[in-house]
């Protein structure tokens, strides 16, 4: 609602001082309000592992919703309290409980789910996240809550997703793998995978958590520093720094930034042009159900390989159509397809299958902090590209995707090279797998030197 918070703003300001903004001032705390958000993420991010070890991942998704129940009533009331601070307040601790959520949840869910059906249970959280967009799409029309009436209801309506995980979370089981393998309680353990499982046989399952428990005995869980300088687990990391840095500066947000644009071109009124953009989520929706389905027959490496490519193809195609957007009439309508294509290419393995990652190729001691670093990134890059844009905007015109371009194809070319595919594996092979990734190059050295000596002594 921009229109409506600059008013108010505006509005406020003349109430307490008797003197009105300048426009570059208002557009200043406008921007101010939309920053701080991710600002708040990154702080939930760095929150999300200790909070998960010390609590728990049920106990601290529990608790999380305190922080956008507090949000809610700062933005809700921002109004009748003639505040627009309350509205950056409320901003940040929305922000921070999007940091924690985004961190363990796609944790809880991929330590509860069965082995063979991981990737599934973990990128539903994806489809989470893309129904809440599509949703923040719905409530935002001027019909429902983008009127000037109602705009602060729109701001507080992400309390209702908190207010119903508060009414039936409490009535699900925590995770089984936190509970034998951090508190060491097999009896709960052997309790929450009967409710999980229900009557199957999960006796393998419980002897895999067992092995992963006698394979780190005696490690405490590792904080974000110890996990940064250990070595074994370098690999790892440089992994999902990649995935988590390339996610944000791949341009799927800054497609949302030409939408608008793109179909005023096209011909589309600017009063439906609301009604199209939500096409664009229903898009991530649709693909990220589509994943889902998908991920734990066709595997991981394959998704996030071909996301990035065709996201590089689509690249091209989007900024040759923008040069050409004048000069031809259906110019228009290509770039519409590509705006959709582009987003369809990201929902289909980099928006989801990101975030299972780390939960997939780091044992139960370092998850929480690998999840920590995962989140940090995502933040930090999401707040470097709405910074850098519209600069990058200004600076190269209608190739200001080229750097985008540049992120997809390095990143598909990384996994393809480097990541090792985890579909049906359990923690102890994924890693046994990357220990023999990092072993090779030394065996190979090793093998040349080796030959180099024979031929010296048959000198």
């Amino acid at each position: 609602p921009l229109q409506h918070v600059q008013k108010f703003v505006n509005e406020t300001w003349l109430e307490r001082y008797g003197s009105e903004l300048d426009s570059w001032i208002i557009t200043l705390i406008w921007s101010i309000i939309v920053s701080v958000f991710p600002l708040g993420g990154f702080l939930g991010a760095l929150l999300a592992g200790p909070m998960a070890i010390r609590l728990g991942r049920k106990k601290s998704l529990l608790f999380n919703n305190l922080f956008i129940i507090l949000s809610a009533i700062f933005c809700g009331f921002s109004r009748y309290a003639k505040s627009f601070e309350m509205i950056i307040l409320g901003r940040i601790l929305a922000g921070v409980n999007s940091g924690v959520s985004m961190c363990i949840h796609p944790m809880y869910l991929g330590e509860s789910a069965p082995k063979k059906l991981r990737g599934t249970g973990t990128l539903s959280c994806a489809v989470s996240t893309a129904t809440g967009l599509v949703l923040g799409q719905v409530v935002g029309l001027r019909e429902i809550l983008g009127s000037e009436e109602v705009w602060p209801f729109l701001l507080a309506s992400n309390v209702v997703p908190g207010i119903l995980q508060l009414m039936f979370l409490p009535w699900v089981p925590e995770s089984p793998r936190y509970l034998l393998i951090d508190l060491k309680d097999k009896e709960s353990c052997m309790v929450a995978l009967r409710r999980l499982r229900g009557n199957c046989d999960f006796s393998s399952e419980v002897e895999e958590i067992m092995e992963e428990q006698a394979a780190i005995q005696g490690q405490k869980p590792k904080s974000l520093c110890e996990l940064i300088r250990e070595p074994s687990l370098r690999q790892q990391l440089l992994t999902i720094v990649v995935l988590s840095s390339a996610m944000q500066l791949c341009g799927n947000d800054s497609m949302y930034f030409y939408a608008s644009y793109v179909f005023q071109a096209a011909g589309i009124s600017s009063e439906k042009i609301q009604y199209v953009v939500i096409g664009t989520g229903s898009c991530e929706l649709l693909t990220s159900i589509a994943c889902t389905l998908v991920i734990d027959r066709v595997g991981r490496r394959v998704l996030l390989m071909g996301g990035y490519s065709l996201m590089s193809v689509w690249a091209v195609v989007f900024m040759v159509s923008l040069s050409q957007q004048d000069h031809f009439m259906w110019i228009p309508y290509l770039s519409m397809g590509c705006i959709f294509s582009y987003i369809l290419s990201f929902g289909i393995g980099p928006a989801g299958v990101t975030g299972l990652m780390p939960a997939e190729i780091f044992d139960q001691m370092a998850r929480p902090a690998a999840y920590m670093i995962c989140g940090s990134l995502m933040w930090i890059t999401l707040f470097v590209v709405g910074l850098a844009f519209p600069f990058i905007v200004q600076g190269l015109g209608h190739f200001c995707f080229m750097p985008f371009l540049v992120v997809c194809v390095t990143t598909a070319v990384y996994i393809g090279f480097f990541i090792p595919e985890t579909k049906g594996k359990s923690i102890l092979e994924i890693t046994e797998e990357f220990t023999a990734r990092r072993a090779k190059p030394h065996s190979e050295e090793n093998g040349w030197l080796g030959a180099q000596e024979i031929k010296t002594t048959s000198l």
